[in-house]
């Protein structure tokens, strides 16, 4: 039996299969980084497993999560996805994912990619900690701190120090996998 983070144990297939194959494995893609930006802002508030199991409505709510189509979602379809069963129906979180598109594509042309700009505050290798249980797990650290702080100043929405510490265990800048779990040394 593999042993895993005990934060996805005795949890539903798909919540395991993340577990397995996406959380901690290092992103270098800026649709993936928007995803996850979104995602992880949606989850503010509530739980990983009910985002998980929405994802498949905000892939279709969002466009697949491609920030040059959501840039340009007028009010009314904000108003339209408001009665989206599919997704977290809250007016700020719907709308702050309107504007952390724009944002995104600002990012995009000033630094490149958004891969560029996230990746350089961890000096563009992933942090690998040594954590022996999960309650050693920071909540945030000063580097998502750092990034929270950058992220707001150029107008982003829900990206707050903890937020931006649990996007970067998502997408693999820090690997808080604990250090039993097999996917600890794979990632």
């Amino acid at each position: 039996m593999k042993k895993r983070c005990a934060w996805c144990e005795n949890s539903f297939d798909a919540y395991i299969t993340y577990h397995d194959t996406e959380w901690g494995v290092p992103v270098h893609d800026d649709r993936v980084h928007f995803e996850f930006l979104i995602l992880e802002g949606a989850q503010a508030g509530l739980s990983w497993s009910t985002i998980l199991k929405k994802r498949d409505g905000y892939r279709k709510a969002f466009a697949d999560f491609d920030p040059e189509i959501v840039a340009e979602y007028p009010q009314s379809m904000v108003e339209e996805l408001l009665l989206d069963p599919s997704i977290i129906r809250n007016r700020l979180k719907v709308q702050g994912t309107v504007i952390n598109a724009q944002k995104f594509l600002e990012v995009q042309k000033e630094f490149g990619s958004f891969d560029q700009y996230i990746w350089s505050f961890v000096g563009h290798k992933p942090i690998v900690n040594r954590w022996k249980t999960m309650e050693e797990v920071p909540a945030k650290t000063p580097e998502s701190d750092a990034m929270s702080k950058d992220l707001k100043r150029r107008g982003f929405k829900f990206v707050g120090s903890t937020i931006m510490y649990a996007y970067m265990q998502a997408c693999g800048l820090v690997n808080d996998h604990v250090v039993d779990c097999f996917r600890y040394a794979t990632v």
